[in-house]
């Protein structure tokens, strides 16, 4: 059965850098598709993080890259297995360079941080109940 996946193409200052810091979040990198312009981050098997050189993300679009240390392209969010594995991706976030955001989303049901990468860009991590989630 065919699953849809999801490419996430951010730019970046610095390849080496954000390789680094994403792998130190537990993430592997596919070679096959990174070199010194762009890193494929696997953070599962349908989800994927393209970290892009600037120049290399300029050949994707005719639209000015933002500066996501001064604006919100987008918020990325990913879901976690439970309360403490959101913790601890925002730990390691922040072990490896990143900001925590210190705003701490908890609804009983619904328990969520937030982190900025090396470049700003904003990750939220969340867990829900399954209970919750499923009606």
């Amino acid at each position: 059965m065919y699953q849809q996946m999801i490419f996430v193409n951010l730019a970046t200052g610095d390849v080496a850098a954000s390789r680094k810091f994403f792998t130190e979040l537990g993430y592997s990198i596919n070679p096959q598709f990174s070199n010194d312009d762009c890193s494929c981050v696997v953070i599962s098997d349908t989800i994927i993080a393209m970290l892009l050189s600037k120049q290399r993300y300029a050949d994707f679009t005719k639209k000015e890259i933002a500066d996501s240390t001064k604006t919100s392209e987008v918020l990325i969010c990913l879901s976690a297995e439970s309360r403490e594995k959101v913790d601890e991706l925002v730990q390691k976030a922040v072990a490896a360079g990143g900001t925590a955001n210190d705003d701490v989303q908890d609804q009983g049901f619904m328990y969520g941080r937030s982190f900025d990468d090396l470049d700003g860009h904003s990750w939220e991590v969340v867990w829900m109940d399954p209970a919750a989630v499923q009606g």
